[in-house]
C-alpha cells in the first residue's frame, strides 16, 4: 500500500513538474512583471486550468484543481509551503529533507503529507526565499538566515553541511500579533504580572527576557514594547527583523551578512555602538548572543534606561551568567567583579518564560536583580509559577503566586508616577 501510494505521488509529481514546465514557456514573465499582483495571478490561474484540463491524466475535478493552485503557487509563491503558510494555527514550518515536513502547532510537532519534488526543487525554493532578502546561500555559505514579507524569520541550512539535503526552518509570526490580553487569556501571565511589568517598561527600567528556544521571548518583548510611550524614540536592532512595534518614532536597524568576497558583514555590536549616535530614547535588541551584551551595559549605565533585549537561559541566573560571559566575547580584559557590578547596576530585572511539557507558554519567573553582594549579583523572585502536576489530559497544572516580597524599585517606579497596589505582591492564581 506504501509503495502504491509513494509511485502516485512520485507520477503526481511528474505531472505537476511537466506542466509547470509547459505553462511556463507560454507565459510572458516580463509583462506578468508588470502586472498587478492580483490580476496577474487570476490571468495565470485560468491558463493552469485550461492546460491542466487538457492533459490526459486520471485526476478528478478536485485534484485538477488542486493541481491548478499548486502550479499557481510555484510560479508566484513559494511552491508546498504555501498552504502552511495560509494557516495561521501554524507557528513553526520544519523541512528536514525534501519529503518530510513538519510543522509545529499549539506547541506540538506534526509530520505532514506535503513534499518537494526533490532536493533540487527544495533548494530553489530556499534560493528565492534568501534572494528577496539580498542574502545568497551556495557551498561556499552554506547557512543563511532571512525573514518572509510577513515577517516570518528563516533559516535554512544544505550541504555539505546537511548531510540528508537541504534544510529549512520557518518561525511563523501571526497576521494578527499576540496581544497581553490573548497573553492573559492563554494563562502565559496573570493580571498582576502584567501590571508589574507594564509599570517597569512606562517606569524606564531595563529588563531581560529569558528562556529558551521557541519560550515566546519575542512575543513577549512585542507585547512589553507597546507600553513604551508613543513619544520616545526607540532603536530596535535585530539579526532578522522580527519585532512588530506600533510606536510611529521607531528606527528598525538589521545586521547584515558577508558578501560572496566574505566581506561587508555588519555585525550586532557595531549596530548598538551606531545606535547610540541616533539619540534613542530607548534601545531594543531582539537578542543579545555576543560580545555586543558589553555595548548593551554600557547603554544602560549611560541614560538610554528603559531598554529591552532578550537571551537564551534556563533560569533568571543562567541569564546573568550568560550576559557575563557574553561580556568576556569581547576580550576587553575588564576584571570579573566590575563586569558584574555593571550587571547589577544595568539590569532591573529578569523575566523567565518557558515551553512547558504540554505546548504553553508561561511567564515561569519575574525576578528582581537587587545588587551585588560580594562578588555575587544577588536577586530575588517577584513572582513565580509553581507547577504541580499533569491532569489526565496531558496539561500542566500549577498557580502563579507573587511572593509576597516588594522590589526596592517600588519607589522608584512611584516618584515616577506608577504606585504599584500592595494586594499586587499577594496574589495567588491557580490554572
Amino acid at each position: 500500500m506504501a509503495n502504491l501510494e509513494t509511485f502516485e505521488r512520485t507520477e503526481y509529481q511528474q505531472v505537476k513538474a511537466d506542466l509547470h514546465r509547459k505553462i511556463l514557456d507560454r507565459l510572458d514573465l516580463e509583462k506578468l512583471g508588470r502586472t498587478n499582483g492580483d490580476a496577474a495571478r487570476e490571468e495565470v490561474l485560468v491558463l493552469i486550468r485550461n492546460s491542466v484540463n487538457s492533459e490526459v491524466v486520471p485526476l478528478s475535478f478536485a485534484e485538477r484543481e488542486r493541481l491548478s493552485r499548486e502550479i499557481l503557487d510555484e510560479i508566484f509563491g513559494l511552491g508546498p509551503l504555501e498552504p502552511l503558510l495560509k494557516d495561521p494555527t501554524i507557528s513553526d514550518i520544519l523541512v528536514n529533507r525534501f519529503d518530510r515536513v513538519y510543522i509545529e502547532r499549539s506547541g506540538k510537532l506534526e509530520l505532514t503529507g506535503l513534499s518537494f519534488k526533490d532536493n533540487q526543487h527544495l533548494m530553489q525554493i530556499i534560493e528565492r526565499i534568501v534572494s528577496r532578502v539580498g542574502r545568497r546561500v551556495d557551498e561556499s555559505s552554506p547557512m543563511v538566515d532571512a525573514r518572509l514579507t510577513d515577517g516570518s524569520r528563516v533559516n535554512a541550512i544544505i550541504p555539505p553541511l546537511a548531510l540528508d539535503g537541504a534544510c529549512l526552518s520557518i518561525r511563523r509570526f501571526g497576521r494578527d500579533p499576540v496581544t497581553a490580553r490573548n497573553m492573559i487569556e492563554n494563562h502565559t501571565l496573570t493580571e498582576p504580572m502584567l501590571e508589574l511589568l507594564s509599570a517597569m517598561v512606562k517606569g524606564r527600567l531595563n529588563l531581560l527576557i529569558s528562556g529558551g528556544t521557541g519560550a515566546g521571548k519575542t512575543t513577549l518583548l512585542n507585547v512589553l514594547s507597546g507600553y513604551i510611550p508613543n513619544s520616545e524614540r526607540i532603536v530596535t536592532i535585530e539579526d532578522a527583523a522580527e519585532l512588530q512595534l506600533k510606536q510611529e518614532h521607531v528606527v528598525r536597524l538589521e545586521t547584515r551578512a558577508p558578501n560572496i568576497e566574505g566581506k561587508g558583514a555588519v555585525r550586532q555590536r557595531q549596530l548598538v555602538i551606531n545606535s547610540l549616535r541616533m539619540r534613542p530614547d530607548r534601545i531594543v535588541v531582539g537578542e543579545v548572543r555576543g560580545e555586543e551584551a558589553f555595548d548593551m551595559l554600557q547603554a544602560m549605565n549611560t541614560g538610554h534606561e528603559g531598554s529591552l533585549t532578550t537571551v537564551h537561559a534556563n533560569s533568571p541566573r543562567d541569564a546573568l551568567a550568560r550576559v557575563e560571559n557574553m561580556v568576556s566575547m569581547a576580550n576587553l580584559n575588564i576584571p570579573e567583579r566590575a563586569v558584574r557590578h555593571q550587571i547589577a547596576s544595568a539590569i532591573h530585572a529578569v523575566v523567565q518564560v518557558a515551553r512547558l511539557s504540554d505546548g504553553t507558554r508561561k511567564v515561569t519567573s519575574v525576578s528582581e536583580v537587587t545588587g551585588l553582594e560580594e562578588s555575587v549579583i544577588a536577586m530575588q523572585d517577584i513572582f513565580t509559577f509553581d507547577r504541580s502536576g499533569i491532569d489526565e489530559n496531558g496539561k500542566v497544572r500549577g498557580a502563579f503566586r507573587a511572593t509576597g516580597v516588594r522590589p526596592q524599585f517600588a519607589d522608584r517606579l512611584a516618584t515616577g508616577g506608577a504606585r504599584l497596589r500592595p494586594a499586587l505582591f499577594e496574589s495567588k492564581v491557580e490554572i
